[in-house]
Protein backbone atom coordinates (compact mmCIF):
# COMPACT_ATOMS: atom_id res chain seq x y z
CA UNK A 1 0.00 0.00 0.00
CA UNK A 2 2.87 2.16 0.98
CA UNK A 3 4.61 1.63 -2.01
CA UNK A 4 1.81 2.07 -4.33
CA UNK A 5 0.92 5.35 -2.42
CA UNK A 6 4.07 6.79 -3.20
CA UNK A 7 4.42 5.97 -6.37
CA UNK A 8 1.19 7.89 -7.24
CA UNK A 9 2.24 10.46 -5.53
CA UNK A 10 5.41 10.90 -7.24
CA UNK A 11 3.26 10.48 -10.91
CA UNK A 12 0.42 13.18 -9.53
CA UNK A 13 3.97 15.80 -8.58
CA UNK A 14 4.97 15.20 -12.27
CA UNK A 15 1.53 16.42 -13.29
CA UNK A 16 1.58 19.65 -11.71
CA UNK A 17 5.21 20.66 -12.95
CA UNK A 18 3.97 19.39 -16.66
CA UNK A 19 0.70 21.50 -16.07
CA UNK A 20 3.10 24.28 -14.68
CA UNK A 21 5.15 24.21 -17.86
CA UNK A 22 2.00 23.93 -19.84
CA UNK A 23 -0.11 27.03 -18.46
CA UNK A 24 3.50 29.13 -18.71
CA UNK A 25 3.63 28.46 -22.72
CA UNK A 26 0.03 28.61 -23.09
CA UNK A 27 -0.11 32.13 -21.96
CA UNK A 28 3.10 33.22 -23.12
CA UNK A 29 1.81 32.27 -26.88
CA UNK A 30 -1.31 34.13 -26.53
CA UNK A 31 -1.55 37.35 -28.56
CA UNK A 32 -1.80 40.39 -26.85
CA UNK A 33 1.04 42.81 -25.02
CA UNK A 34 0.30 42.42 -20.88
CA UNK A 35 1.36 45.90 -21.12
CA UNK A 36 -1.35 47.25 -23.01
CA UNK A 37 -3.28 45.94 -20.23
CA UNK A 38 -2.18 48.47 -17.90
CA UNK A 39 -0.98 51.44 -20.67
CA UNK A 40 -3.69 52.97 -23.02
CA UNK A 41 -1.90 52.35 -26.59
CA UNK A 42 -3.22 55.91 -27.99
CA UNK A 43 -1.14 57.88 -25.34
CA UNK A 44 1.55 55.71 -23.98
CA UNK A 45 4.96 56.97 -25.13
CA UNK A 46 7.90 54.63 -25.88
CA UNK A 47 9.29 55.22 -22.66
CA UNK A 48 6.40 54.39 -21.02
CA UNK A 49 5.80 50.52 -22.70
CA UNK A 50 9.60 50.46 -22.13
CA UNK A 51 9.14 51.45 -18.20
CA UNK A 52 6.49 48.76 -18.04
CA UNK A 53 7.73 46.05 -19.99
CA UNK A 54 10.73 46.41 -17.19
CA UNK A 55 8.29 46.69 -14.56
CA UNK A 56 6.37 43.79 -15.27
CA UNK A 57 9.79 41.56 -16.24
CA UNK A 58 8.30 40.70 -20.16
CA UNK A 59 11.61 42.45 -21.11
CA UNK A 60 13.48 39.99 -19.81
CA UNK A 61 14.72 36.25 -21.28
CA UNK A 62 11.84 33.48 -21.66
CA UNK A 63 13.83 31.64 -18.97
CA UNK A 64 14.32 34.00 -16.80
CA UNK A 65 10.65 34.78 -16.78
CA UNK A 66 10.13 30.93 -16.63
CA UNK A 67 12.29 30.55 -13.48
CA UNK A 68 10.19 33.70 -11.17
CA UNK A 69 7.14 31.88 -12.81
CA UNK A 70 8.08 28.83 -11.29
CA UNK A 71 9.48 29.77 -8.17
CA UNK A 72 6.60 31.97 -7.33
CA UNK A 73 3.78 29.50 -7.63
CA UNK A 74 5.60 26.60 -6.40
CA UNK A 75 5.85 29.47 -3.16
CA UNK A 76 2.13 29.77 -3.29
CA UNK A 77 3.13 33.39 -4.52
CA UNK A 78 0.20 33.58 -7.99
CA UNK A 79 1.50 37.07 -8.50
CA UNK A 80 -0.55 40.01 -9.12
CA UNK A 81 -3.38 41.81 -11.11
CA UNK A 82 -2.52 43.76 -13.89
CA UNK A 83 -5.77 45.45 -13.39
CA UNK A 84 -5.99 46.21 -10.09
CA UNK A 85 -2.43 45.23 -8.62
CA UNK A 86 -4.15 42.88 -6.13
CA UNK A 87 -2.62 39.23 -4.98
CA UNK A 88 -3.80 36.70 -7.36
CA UNK A 89 -3.88 33.37 -4.71
CA UNK A 90 -6.04 35.08 -2.30
CA UNK A 91 -8.96 36.39 -4.85
CA UNK A 92 -9.09 32.51 -6.10
CA UNK A 93 -8.96 31.25 -2.41
CA UNK A 94 -12.21 33.89 -1.89
CA UNK A 95 -14.14 32.69 -4.74
CA UNK A 96 -13.19 28.88 -5.11
CA UNK A 97 -15.80 28.19 -2.14
CA UNK A 98 -18.77 28.96 -4.95
CA UNK A 99 -17.15 26.92 -7.58
CA UNK A 100 -16.60 24.01 -5.21
CA UNK A 101 -19.86 24.09 -3.57
CA UNK A 102 -21.09 23.95 -7.76
CA UNK A 103 -18.84 21.02 -8.39
CA UNK A 104 -19.37 19.35 -5.47
CA UNK A 105 -23.61 19.17 -6.42
CA UNK A 106 -22.79 19.17 -9.70
CA UNK A 107 -20.68 15.65 -9.52
CA UNK A 108 -23.39 14.06 -6.86
CA UNK A 109 -26.32 15.12 -9.03
CA UNK A 110 -24.75 13.36 -11.89
CA UNK A 111 -23.68 10.15 -9.92
CA UNK A 112 -26.72 10.05 -8.31
CA UNK A 113 -28.72 10.05 -11.79
CA UNK A 114 -26.08 8.42 -13.65
CA UNK A 115 -25.61 5.88 -11.49
CA UNK A 116 -29.57 5.03 -11.09
CA UNK A 117 -30.33 5.04 -14.58
CA UNK A 118 -27.52 2.80 -15.43
CA UNK A 119 -28.67 0.02 -12.95
CA UNK A 120 -32.39 0.13 -13.80
CA UNK A 121 -31.05 -0.03 -17.78
CA UNK A 122 -29.09 -3.18 -16.98
CA UNK A 123 -31.55 -5.23 -15.39
CA UNK A 124 -34.28 -3.87 -17.55
CA UNK A 125 -31.94 -4.80 -20.87
CA UNK A 126 -33.20 -4.74 -23.73
CA UNK A 127 -37.01 -3.30 -22.86
CA UNK A 128 -38.50 -0.39 -23.31
CA UNK A 129 -36.91 0.97 -19.87
CA UNK A 130 -33.80 0.41 -21.04
CA UNK A 131 -34.50 2.39 -24.38
CA UNK A 132 -35.94 5.30 -22.62
CA UNK A 133 -32.64 5.50 -20.31
CA UNK A 134 -30.27 5.45 -23.51
CA UNK A 135 -32.44 7.88 -24.98
CA UNK A 136 -31.93 10.00 -21.93
CA UNK A 137 -27.65 9.50 -21.67
CA UNK A 138 -27.36 10.06 -24.86
CA UNK A 139 -29.37 13.48 -24.70
CA UNK A 140 -27.51 14.27 -21.83
CA UNK A 141 -24.14 13.61 -23.44
CA UNK A 142 -25.42 16.15 -26.46
CA UNK A 143 -26.74 18.76 -24.57
CA UNK A 144 -24.52 21.65 -24.21
CA UNK A 145 -23.94 23.43 -20.61
CA UNK A 146 -25.54 26.56 -21.64
CA UNK A 147 -28.29 25.72 -23.76
CA UNK A 148 -29.22 23.55 -20.92
CA UNK A 149 -28.58 26.46 -18.66
CA UNK A 150 -31.06 28.76 -20.25
CA UNK A 151 -33.93 26.29 -20.73
CA UNK A 152 -33.91 25.70 -17.28
CA UNK A 153 -33.80 29.06 -16.03
CA UNK A 154 -36.94 29.58 -18.76
CA UNK A 155 -38.89 26.54 -16.94
CA UNK A 156 -37.57 27.18 -13.32
CA UNK A 157 -36.89 30.25 -13.06
CA UNK A 158 -38.92 32.71 -15.18
CA UNK A 159 -42.22 30.81 -16.36
CA UNK A 160 -42.71 28.51 -12.62
CA UNK A 161 -40.28 30.86 -9.87
CA UNK A 162 -39.35 28.51 -7.96
CA UNK A 163 -35.38 29.10 -8.16
CA UNK A 164 -33.37 32.04 -8.96
CA UNK A 165 -31.88 32.80 -12.11
CA UNK A 166 -28.89 34.63 -10.97
CA UNK A 167 -26.16 34.84 -8.22
CA UNK A 168 -24.72 32.58 -5.34
CA UNK A 169 -25.70 33.04 -2.33
CA UNK A 170 -27.86 30.08 -0.45
CA UNK A 171 -28.65 26.68 -1.75
CA UNK A 172 -31.33 28.14 -4.15
CA UNK A 173 -29.05 29.62 -6.64
CA UNK A 174 -27.27 26.39 -6.98
CA UNK A 175 -29.99 24.14 -7.32
CA UNK A 176 -30.42 25.34 -11.69
CA UNK A 177 -26.47 25.30 -12.10
CA UNK A 178 -26.07 22.36 -10.46
CA UNK A 179 -28.81 20.47 -12.52
CA UNK A 180 -27.57 21.63 -15.78
CA UNK A 181 -24.04 20.17 -15.34
CA UNK A 182 -24.88 17.32 -13.51
CA UNK A 183 -27.45 16.31 -16.83
CA UNK A 184 -24.25 16.19 -19.02
CA UNK A 185 -22.19 13.93 -16.74
CA UNK A 186 -25.01 11.99 -15.68
CA UNK A 187 -25.34 10.80 -19.85
CA UNK A 188 -21.39 9.30 -19.29
CA UNK A 189 -22.37 7.43 -15.89
CA UNK A 190 -25.44 5.80 -17.62
CA UNK A 191 -23.40 3.84 -20.58
CA UNK A 192 -20.44 3.28 -18.05
CA UNK A 193 -22.57 1.70 -15.14
CA UNK A 194 -24.70 0.13 -17.59
CA UNK A 195 -21.80 -1.68 -19.57
CA UNK A 196 -20.03 -2.69 -16.38
CA UNK A 197 -23.66 -3.88 -14.64
CA UNK A 198 -24.27 -5.89 -18.24
CA UNK A 199 -20.10 -7.54 -17.29
CA UNK A 200 -20.68 -8.33 -13.96
CA UNK A 201 -24.09 -10.06 -13.77
CA UNK A 202 -22.97 -12.31 -15.88
CA UNK A 203 -19.93 -12.92 -13.71
CA UNK A 204 -19.97 -16.92 -11.96
CA UNK A 205 -19.92 -15.10 -8.15
CA UNK A 206 -23.39 -13.72 -9.53
CA UNK A 207 -24.78 -17.00 -10.01
CA UNK A 208 -23.56 -18.50 -7.28
CA UNK A 209 -25.51 -15.65 -5.18
CA UNK A 210 -28.83 -16.08 -6.42
CA UNK A 211 -28.71 -19.92 -6.28
CA UNK A 212 -28.42 -19.50 -2.72
CA UNK A 213 -31.71 -17.75 -2.87
CA UNK A 214 -30.57 -14.31 -2.03
CA UNK A 215 -33.08 -11.41 -3.41
CA UNK A 216 -32.66 -10.26 -6.48
CA UNK A 217 -32.26 -6.38 -5.15
CA UNK A 218 -29.50 -7.63 -2.54
CA UNK A 219 -27.66 -9.26 -5.29
CA UNK A 220 -28.08 -6.57 -7.65
CA UNK A 221 -27.47 -3.63 -5.68
CA UNK A 222 -24.99 -4.80 -2.61
CA UNK A 223 -22.64 -7.19 -5.00
CA UNK A 224 -23.13 -6.56 -8.52
CA UNK A 225 -23.03 -2.55 -8.51
CA UNK A 226 -19.80 -2.57 -5.99
CA UNK A 227 -18.42 -4.29 -8.35
CA UNK A 228 -19.22 -2.46 -11.23
CA UNK A 229 -18.38 0.83 -9.93
CA UNK A 230 -14.84 1.00 -10.50
CA UNK A 231 -15.27 2.53 -14.34
CA UNK A 232 -17.67 4.69 -12.99
CA UNK A 233 -15.46 6.16 -10.07
CA UNK A 234 -12.70 6.73 -12.58
CA UNK A 235 -15.07 8.74 -14.61
CA UNK A 236 -16.80 11.06 -12.01
CA UNK A 237 -12.56 11.71 -11.33
CA UNK A 238 -12.32 13.14 -14.86
CA UNK A 239 -15.94 14.46 -14.67
CA UNK A 240 -15.09 16.51 -11.93
CA UNK A 241 -12.15 18.23 -14.00
CA UNK A 242 -14.67 18.84 -16.66
CA UNK A 243 -16.83 20.21 -13.99
CA UNK A 244 -13.98 22.55 -12.99
CA UNK A 245 -13.57 23.94 -16.57
CA UNK A 246 -17.61 24.10 -17.02
CA UNK A 247 -18.17 26.41 -14.26
CA UNK A 248 -16.15 29.04 -16.76
CA UNK A 249 -19.86 28.90 -18.74
CA UNK A 250 -21.99 28.20 -16.43
CA UNK A 251 -20.75 30.82 -13.76
CA UNK A 252 -21.15 32.97 -16.40
CA UNK A 253 -24.55 32.10 -17.47
CA UNK A 254 -26.15 32.11 -13.97
CA UNK A 255 -23.76 35.18 -12.85
CA UNK A 256 -22.41 32.90 -10.03
CA UNK A 257 -18.97 34.35 -8.73
CA UNK A 258 -16.40 31.40 -8.63
CA UNK A 259 -13.04 31.17 -10.07
CA UNK A 260 -14.95 30.61 -13.80
CA UNK A 261 -16.24 33.59 -13.77
CA UNK A 262 -12.77 35.12 -12.46
CA UNK A 263 -11.23 33.74 -15.30
CA UNK A 264 -13.69 34.50 -18.38
CA UNK A 265 -13.06 38.49 -16.76
CA UNK A 266 -9.32 37.72 -16.60
CA UNK A 267 -9.33 36.53 -20.23
CA UNK A 268 -11.29 39.39 -22.00
CA UNK A 269 -9.14 41.93 -19.84
CA UNK A 270 -5.96 39.98 -21.03
CA UNK A 271 -4.95 40.05 -17.19
CA UNK A 272 -2.41 37.07 -17.43
CA UNK A 273 -1.28 36.73 -13.81
CA UNK A 274 -4.98 35.81 -13.16
CA UNK A 275 -5.28 32.96 -15.96
CA UNK A 276 -1.86 31.71 -14.85
CA UNK A 277 -3.07 31.33 -11.38
CA UNK A 278 -6.62 30.30 -12.26
CA UNK A 279 -5.37 27.39 -14.46
CA UNK A 280 -2.46 25.94 -11.94
CA UNK A 281 -4.65 26.14 -9.00
CA UNK A 282 -7.30 24.43 -10.89
CA UNK A 283 -4.68 21.44 -12.01
CA UNK A 284 -3.69 21.16 -8.36
CA UNK A 285 -7.51 20.82 -7.50
CA UNK A 286 -7.73 18.20 -10.24
CA UNK A 287 -4.55 15.79 -9.99
CA UNK A 288 -5.76 15.66 -5.86
CA UNK A 289 -9.15 14.77 -6.96
CA UNK A 290 -7.98 11.90 -9.14
CA UNK A 291 -5.97 10.91 -6.47
CA UNK A 292 -7.83 10.23 -4.09
CA UNK A 293 -10.57 8.44 -6.53
CA UNK A 294 -7.53 6.29 -7.44
CA UNK A 295 -6.76 5.26 -3.98
CA UNK A 296 -10.79 4.73 -3.61
CA UNK A 297 -10.71 1.75 -5.93
CA UNK A 298 -8.77 -0.54 -3.07
CA UNK A 299 -11.70 0.52 -0.59
CA UNK A 300 -14.47 -0.07 -2.80
CA UNK A 301 -12.85 -3.55 -4.17
CA UNK A 302 -11.01 -5.78 -2.35
CA UNK A 303 -9.67 -7.36 -5.56
CA UNK A 304 -7.81 -3.99 -5.83
CA UNK A 305 -6.28 -4.53 -2.75
CA UNK A 306 -5.07 -7.92 -3.41
CA UNK A 307 -3.46 -7.08 -6.51
CA UNK A 308 -1.34 -4.29 -4.93
CA UNK A 309 -0.58 -6.76 -1.61
CA UNK A 310 0.81 -9.27 -4.41
CA UNK A 311 2.81 -6.56 -6.04
CA UNK A 312 4.10 -5.69 -2.80
CA UNK A 313 5.06 -9.32 -2.10
CA UNK A 314 6.76 -9.65 -5.15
Amino acid sequence: MIRTLTARLVSSIMVVLGALVLVFVIVYLLPGDPVFTILDPATATPEMIAGMRAQLGVDRPLYEQFWDYAGGMLQGDFGKSLLNDEPVLPKIIAHFPATLALTVASSLTAAVIGIWLGVLSAIHRNRWLDVVVRIIGLFGISMPTFWSGILLILIFSVNLGWFPAMGSDGWQTLVLPALSLGLVGSGFIVRLVRNSMLEVINEPFIVTLRSKGISERLVMYRHALRNALIPALTMIGVLIGDLLAGTVVIETVFSRQGIGRIISDALMAKDLPVVQGVIFFSAIIYVLINLLVDMSYSIIDPRVRRLNARRQAS
